[in-house]
């Protein structure tokens, strides 16, 4: 080990000592600078040099009641379940990343042997999936609620999704053996009388729980980067019909939870509103701060029973729906 390396570690072993003093053994900084010979100045410093480093992390917490507020008015404006919601990220990904680990802690404590679990598409789903943290087995039944997509689009796979979800519960996954999208409208028809397809079909029907995302109909959204619909279509359908966003990438809805029959409508082969609305838990899963109008319309819909989303979103969407 050279010098240079020598006099990093010895640094990092300060800073580590001093930050235990601290924040796990509650020494003050007076009591810390008399331990190590330095002044509280640069105590003051090196506490800073340990976040920045990240040897130590401050998580701060929202006071209990203020969410346990804000859950109770979700559940009383919209009839919500339970509200599982996430503090806010300063970036996306870290904002999906804490909101899956919520929804996952969620389902470890709820999921029972025997349950069917529905699994939808996309990058909300797919993160809860990736942070499940060690859990008791369950033999639950993952089916895939969408078709499969293009590879490019592969990790974001209803059917990698419930895959995964089954490795880690120790359950089984189904697989809906069919394309997520069809252009062909006769082609559709004619997956969607298929048996093998009827049968999965019947079963993510019959679920006891539902995973699925919110979609809004911006020119970046999921579905145009994977060319199902165009720009001008997500336009058309928001500036003519008022539709604000689609659960599980097939129907679409407006800001009242009227779902509206668009140019993109019957090209996607998976579960709709209507299935949803009779599976007793489905939980919608909504991270981005560009989705409060489309969570708005889709709890209007009365497809969804437990709304996971941040701190920031769910207060919008009550303000959104005290001025409608």
């Amino acid at each position: 080990m050279d010098l240079t390396n020598i006099e990093q570690t010895e640094e990092t072993n300060l800073l580590t000592e001093i930050a235990v003093a601290y924040y796990q053994d509650g020494a003050t900084q007076e009591e810390i600078s008399k331990r190590f010979g330095l002044s509280r100045v640069k105590i003051g410093r090196l506490l800073k040099r340990a976040r920045d480093q990240g040897i130590v992390e401050i998580k701060v917490k929202y006071h209990p009641v203020f969410g346990a507020k804000l859950e109770e008015q979700l559940k009383e404006r919209f009839g919500l379940k339970r509200a599982l919601i996430a503090l806010d990220q300063p970036t996306e990904d870290e904002q999906r990343a804490l909101l899956a680990g919520v929804v996952s802690t969620y389902l470890s404590s709820t999921l029972k042997d025997g349950m069917i679990v529905s699994i939808g598409q996309g990058r909300n789903v797919s993160s809860v999936s990736e942070h499940i943290g060690v859990v008791n087995p369950k033999k639950c039944t993952f089916v895939s609620s969408i078709g499969g997509i293009h590879p490019r689009g592969g990790m974001l796979n209803a059917d990698h999704i419930s895959r995964r979800f089954a490795k880690t519960f120790g359950g089984v996954s189904e697989t809906l053996y069919a394309p997520a999208y069809v252009r062909n409208p006769d082609l559709r028809r004619a997956l969607l009388e298929d048996e093998t397809v009827q049968q999965t079909m019947d079963i993510a029907k019959k679920a006891d729980v539902a995973l699925v995302g919110i979609g809004d109909l911006n020119e970046s959204s999921y579905m145009v980067n994977l060319g199902w619909f165009s720009v001008q279509e997500m336009v058309e359908a928001r500036i003519q019909q008022g539709v604000v966003g689609e659960v599980g990438g097939y129907d679409f809805y407006d800001i009242k939870g009227n779902v509206q029959d668009t140019k993109m409508s019957n090209r996607v082969i998976g579960l709709t509103i209507a299935d949803y609305q009779k599976i007793p838990q489905v939980i919608a899963i909504a991270a981005e701060s560009s989705k409060p109008l489309s969570i708005v319309g889709a709890l209007r819909t009365g497809a969804v029973d437990i709304l996971a989303t941040s701190v920031a979103n769910a207060i919008t969407i009550l303000n959104l729906d005290a001025q409608q």
